[in-house]
């Protein structure tokens, strides 16, 4: 924690910040926000509270409508990021802003001078990138192509890029999503590192225990105005929760174990390769019933996101089998999957389960467009003739019954905030009361409300009769949820454990390969 804060000036300082946007949206509304140089600063608020849009003001990608910006006391105004960075802010997104087919190293130095003129030095930045890696505990190959990482390493890659820039000012949204507990706490250290080295840091969680754990202040925003600023000794979570939400948090529903019914997924020595040809997932066994929810546990990049696209029909298995309500879906297409009833919540919920530039109502009739009543006919088995009235009334109860907050159907997916987002996913991928439902990240960058309700919603499934599969890398929030754990590394199942075996350090250590399971045959 600061001990004392220096008479130098303060690293940032916004006041009276307003931006709206179109369809009389205020985003921030005189919001004022001061980072003091050399700490660490937490930022919470609910989805639309104007958290995102008041740093994507402070690194130039939005401009205010009013107010002024000043850092380390001089004047400033910001028309990019390039003038932003310039100034040493470094941010990283929710929602990442990387090259897909281009390397690591290629992506991080995008947009830098090389030492050689017209030829990139890239030896030199991929022995850079290796260092910073290594000391911050950053993992990730420099050599590896974008399109072929997951998501947590993705993350790890626009870390490293704020970094590689020297950044004074790192402002960083949602940044140990992806990380196992103990790796967690490595982060911090390196965070607290970072800040006695003179760098300020903006740390936008919705994890109440990150704010109490390692930042020095925290300021909540709620419907794009500033509630409040205080030390962070001064406040506990109960309190925080308050000021985000404004009102009580209704309890998780119900989860009483009744016991699970018959398998309605089955996996049997499963193996699966990646995008690089390299075996992901290794001989994986295990079954899904009825009326349960089974959680993955696992650091990202150990094999989870290939074993979801191999059960819901995105990538063929190598070897082994799959089973869904008894019928062999091996390889089987989506197409395939979802006729059987299933419902399917990737953790990429913009590029992979929505269309931006479709309307709210579009989005939600992408399962089942062409049968009716969406559909009135068929033409050479494509849709010629939509319901209107049908699509209109489907966007409409998705609005009124998940609290999707939006200007109306009409409005563009990518208008939505991730919240949002995700409860429209939810809505469609919902409706039809689904079998099996697979379900990644379910709550990753939502607020505390909107979590909540997510996870409400999920048990409600599960106590209908849905067998839930769930793979989650907030280890709290899989323990609350799951009925049962499966713990991955390495692209094997290194333990299954039952509720009373349930330990945050436990998965820990099994998550990080220092411990493995006796499995049952």
């Amino acid at each position: 924690m600061v001990d004392e804060i220096s008479n130098e000036p303060p690293a940032v300082v916004m006041r009276g910040i307003v931006k709206r946007f179109p369809g009389g949206v205020v985003a921030n509304d005189m919001v004022d926000f001061e980072l003091h140089a050399g700490e660490i600063h937490g930022l919470l608020g609910e989805n639309g509270a104007g958290k995102t849009t008041l740093m994507n003001i402070l690194y130039g990608f939005y401009q205010p409508d009013t107010g002024s910006i000043e850092i380390f006391g001089k004047p400033a105004t910001f028309r990019s990021p390039s003038d932003a960075i310039k100034h040493g802010i470094g941010m990283v997104h929710q929602h990442f802003k990387l090259v897909s087919d281009m390397t690591v190293v290629e992506n991080i130095v995008l947009g830098l001078k090389s030492p050689k003129g017209i030829l990139t030095d890239l030896p030199s930045a991929e022995a850079r990138i290796s260092s910073l890696a290594e000391k911050h505990g950053l993992h990730v190959d420099p050599r590896a192509q974008i399109w072929q990482l997951a998501v947590g390493e993705l993350q790890r890659v626009e870390i490293l890029k704020a970094l590689y820039r020297d950044a004074k000012i790192l402002i960083l949204d949602e940044p140990t999503s992806v990380l196992a507990p103990t790796e967690v706490n490595d982060f911090f250290n390196s965070l607290r590192g970072l800040k006695q080295s003179g760098i300020s840091i903006v740390l936008i969680t919705h994890k109440l225990d990150e704010v109490m754990d390692v930042t020095d202040r925290v300021t909540v925003l709620r419907k794009g105005r500033k509630v409040a600023t205080q030390p962070t000794q001064a406040v506990n979570k109960e309190k925080l929760a308050h000021m985000m939400v404004g009102e009580e948090i209704p309890p998780i529903a119900d989860k009483t174990r009744t016991g699970a019914g018959e398998v309605v997924l089955e996996v049997r020595q499963l193996s699966v390769y990646d995008d690089r040809g390299l075996e992901a997932v290794k001989g994986v066994t295990f079954d899904v019933r009825k009326a349960e929810i089974i959680g993955i546990a696992g650091v990202s990049g150990n094999g989870q996101r290939e074993l979801v696209q191999a059960i819901v029909g995105l990538r063929k298995p190598s070897s082994g089998s799959l089973k869904f309500g008894g019928k062999d879906i091996t390889g089987k297409p989506p197409r395939r999957m979802i006729d059987l009833g299933l419902a399917y919540v990737p953790e990429n919920r913009i590029e992979d389960a929505s269309i931006a530039d479709f309307r709210l109502d579009e989005n939600m009739i992408l399962k089942d467009f062409d049968k009716p009543p969406i559909c009135n006919r068929l033409v050479d088995r494509i849709p010629t003739l939509l319901n209107d009235k049908e699509i209109t009334c489907r966007g409409e109860e998705a609005v009124k019954q998940f609290s999707i907050m939006t200007t109306g159907i009409s409005a563009k997916a990518r208008s939505l905030s991730g919240g949002n987002l995700q409860k429209l996913i939810l809505a469609r991928e919902l409706s039809g009361q689904p079998s099996l439902i697979v379900v990644s990240q379910p709550t990753r960058g939502l607020d505390i409300a909107a979590t909540e309700f997510v996870r409400s919603i999920l048990v409600q499934q599960r106590n209908r009769g849905a067998a839930v599969l769930l793979v989650d890398e907030d280890l709290s929030e899989l323990i609350t949820l799951s009925d049962r754990v499966a713990v991955m590394y390495k692209g094997q199942i290194v333990g299954l454990l039952e509720p009373g075996q349930f330990n945050l350090e436990e998965i820990g250590l099994l998550m990080t390969g220092a411990k493995k399971m006796s499995l049952a045959a």
